[in-house]
């Protein structure tokens, strides 16, 4: 792990600085495989900054809202910057809401969006899990494995090794998808469906997850964004087969 980058007297929290790099990186994977060019570029900009800071503003509300006496104690807490006080499934609730409600005034179509914007998140995701790597972040459960990492006092799967090489995979995969002509909001669910099946690979051997009975949380919802991304390529792969029997009967 490599928590903190220091530079002299100044110490750098790695985690952050990847997540800038990564988020930066994929807003230039986004201009540079821009093939509307029907709206000007800085959109895309803004879009992403609405988006972020909403995400910010809301994953902090969701981690205060689950430890509410620990805030009452320390209300200057909320503003403090401090990357672990954050809920991840409050984030993009909001994050997707204020990118939709944005993008929506500023005329963006939904869908041709999703699939423009599709390959930026999935180079940003891979950040993400680099900056896990860094950070010790979405770490593993106890493991006897060769290849183990020796992490909070055992040695554990690198489960944010296991999800780097799986985005990488995605990552390839969705670039591919750029150099053909694919319905719109294949990409999209293409992508959706990736992660999701990605996120079911890995979670039997994460080590930080919430349980629901007998199952974990991330996996109820990883089944079910499965489940309806693989209904929606269905129907656009449906959609394309009648059309070409429609073209061909013509």
């Amino acid at each position: 792990m490599f928590p903190v980058i220091q530079i002299g007297p100044l110490s750098l929290q790695t985690h952050g600085v990847i997540f800038l790099l990564g988020l930066w990186l994929a807003l230039w994977v986004t201009e540079r495989f821009d093939s509307s060019r029907s709206h000007s570029f800085g959109i895309y900009y803004d879009l992403a900054l609405v988006a972020l800071g909403a995400g910010i503003l809301g994953a902090r509300l969701g981690y205060a809202a689950k430890n509410v006496t620990v805030f009452l104690k320390t209300p200057l807490a909320l503003i403090t910057p401090t990357p672990q006080m954050l809920d991840l499934s409050t984030g993009i609730i909001f994050a997707s809401l204020a990118a939709l409600i944005y993008g929506g005034r500023r005329g963006l179509k939904l869908w041709p969006t999703l699939d423009q914007l599709t390959l930026s998140a999935s180079v940003f995701a891979v950040a993400l899990h680099l900056a896990d790597l860094a950070s010790g972040n979405a770490y593993g459960s106890p493991a006897a494995v060769p290849w183990c990492i020796p992490l909070w006092g055992d040695c554990r799967h690198p489960t944010q090794l296991y999800a780097l090489l799986l985005a990488l995979g995605i990552t390839s995969t969705i670039l591919r998808s750029t150099r053909e002509r694919w319905p719109t909001g294949l990409r999209f669910w293409t992508f959706l469906a990736l992660t999701a099946l990605a996120r079911l690979i890995i979670e039997p051997f994460r080590g930080d997850s919430t349980a629901w009975l007998f199952f974990r949380q991330p996996q109820i919802i990883a089944w079910i964004l499965l489940a309806i991304s693989l209904h929606q390529m269905g129907q656009h792969l449906h959609s394309i087969s009648k059309e070409q029997e429609h073209a061909s009967s013509g």
